[in-house]
């Protein structure tokens, strides 16, 4: 089950890193960055689930836990923007929106590499 997690977090940051610098690149948010950016949250729900099963402890207040709490509040938040924006197809918007999504990805990497340094201790 370790291995699975691990997996699952490692997609999140493989689709969440796409979407974003894909994103940056061309410019413009585009329908398939939203894609990525849910399949990315998915991804990071499932190994943040799995993970906190597998952890022998009670829920702990800590850097980790509340970066990776704060991490998937906003990458959600993120993807419904994302949603919100393509929807109302506003070209202000949809160039702006790459904003966001590289604050979003430097959240998120704090706590994905806090779980790498736990991890290896």
């Amino acid at each position: 089950m370790l291995l699975s997690a691990i997996i699952l977090i490692s997609l999140a940051f493989l689709f969440y890193t796409l979407g974003v610098w894909s994103e940056k690149i061309q410019g413009q948010l585009l329908l398939w960055h939203s894609i990525v950016f849910w399949i990315g949250f998915a991804f990071d729900t499932a190994g943040t689930t799995m993970m906190s099963r597998l952890s022998e402890t009670q829920f702990q207040i800590n850097i980790h836990a509340i970066t990776g709490a704060l991490a998937i509040l906003i990458m959600f938040f993120h993807a419904i923007w994302s949603t919100v924006v393509l929807i109302r197809n506003d070209e202000y918007m949809r160039k702006n929106f790459r904003k966001l999504s590289i604050l979003v990805w430097v959240i998120w990497l704090i706590p994905y590499i806090s779980g790498i340094i736990i991890g290896i201790k």
